[in-house]
């Protein structure tokens, strides 16, 4: 009998979210570890592979599982790796880890691997708003920021697997904020998640503006805090948001220019701040387009639930797998 099941993982900077999912696209069951709690990578790979083993055995069987997706990070589809993952405590500068792998050594079955943002952009044109597009942009905002680009109906790998990394295109270039990369003026330094708990603290330092963000602690303030803010009307958070949106908006009008997208899918725990965040980069976005895409590129949040996108996408690598 045909193995039914596949495994799609999403590894993020702090969880790592597991889904088996049926051939219909259905996520049967789900669970989440830590991803940042070690910084040892066969401890996370060890952890990771017990977690799978402990959801699939809770109600189905590891011998229906036909193999294991991974949307993660700095991961090469090519070569199955983990490269100088930033936002990855046990796969940072100078780490380069064969994940496939290792993965499939400790869990017993075939792996496959590509970078996060792909796999979400896989998830939203089989399953979500995208569904039936040929060419666009999915953004990930999260504690970093990342692409997915679709072409012609495919994924833009390069000739070397690692295309789309469009959170480190440089947006200043001279006294930028340093990036987690290693360069610096990153657009993922201003427009993560992290970006605007960075711009929160600069204001609240450079301005005497009066705000609820100066009742929390400067260097415990996060995105979410800046969101209950300006939900409020506090006038600094608005202003932070206002920044946040306009730097990505200036952005995508550079990604539309070399690839001419439909629409470009926002992704990720910073799109849940609604019209905060899009109001600003709609505008931002046209007012930097050139003449013959101004007004015409569609700006979308993502319709599938944060989870699920990139499990789904992750999920797709694993059905031809054998």
């Amino acid at each position: 009998m045909e193995k039914p099941y596949v495994v799609g993982i999403d590894i993020g900077g702090q969880t790592a979210k597991i889904g088996l999912v049926d051939a219909r696209g259905s996520v049967l069951t789900q669970t989440a570890i830590r991803s940042d709690d070690t910084s040892d990578p066969n401890e996370f790979i060890h952890n990771l592979s017990e977690a799978v083993k402990k959801l699939v055995n809770k109600e189905y069987s590891m011998s229906d599982v036909r193999g294991i997706g991974i949307g993660a990070p700095n991961a090469n589809f090519y070569k199955g790796t983990i490269e100088n993952a930033p936002n990855l405590k046990w796969a940072g500068h100078g780490v380069i880890l064969n994940f496939t792998d290792m993965m499939s050594a400790e869990v017993g079955l075939p792996v496959r691997i590509t970078n996060d943002a792909n796999a979400a952009a896989m998830g939203e044109m089989a399953y979500g708003v995208a569904r039936g597009m040929k060419n666009f942009i999915m953004i990930t905002l999260g504690t970093g920021v990342g692409s997915g680009i679709i072409v012609n109906g495919e994924l833009l790998y390069g000739h070397d697997g690692f295309a789309g990394e469009l959170g480190h295109v440089t947006m200043v270039r001279n006294n930028g904020r340093q990036c987690g990369c290693g360069k610096t003026g990153c657009l993922e330094a201003y427009a993560s998640a992290t970006g605007v708990a960075r711009t929160a603290r600069e204001q609240l330092e450079t301005t005497d503006k009066p705000s609820l963000l100066r009742q929390i602690p400067a260097e415990t303030i996060s995105s979410k805090d800046v969101f209950d803010a300006a939900s409020q009307g506090d006038e600094l958070a608005l202003d932070i948001f206002k920044f946040t949106g306009h730097m990505l908006g200036a952005a995508l009008a550079d990604f539309v220019a070399f690839s001419s997208p439909e629409a470009i899918v926002l992704f990720g725990g910073l799109t849940r701040s609604g019209d905060l965040i899009m109001n600003p980069v709609v505008e931002a976005l046209n007012d930097n387009v050139m003449p013959q895409w101004k007004g015409k590129i569609k700006v979308l949040f993502s319709t599938l639930k944060e989870s699920d996108a990139a499990i789904l996408g992750a999920s797709a690598l694993a059905w031809d797998l054998n």
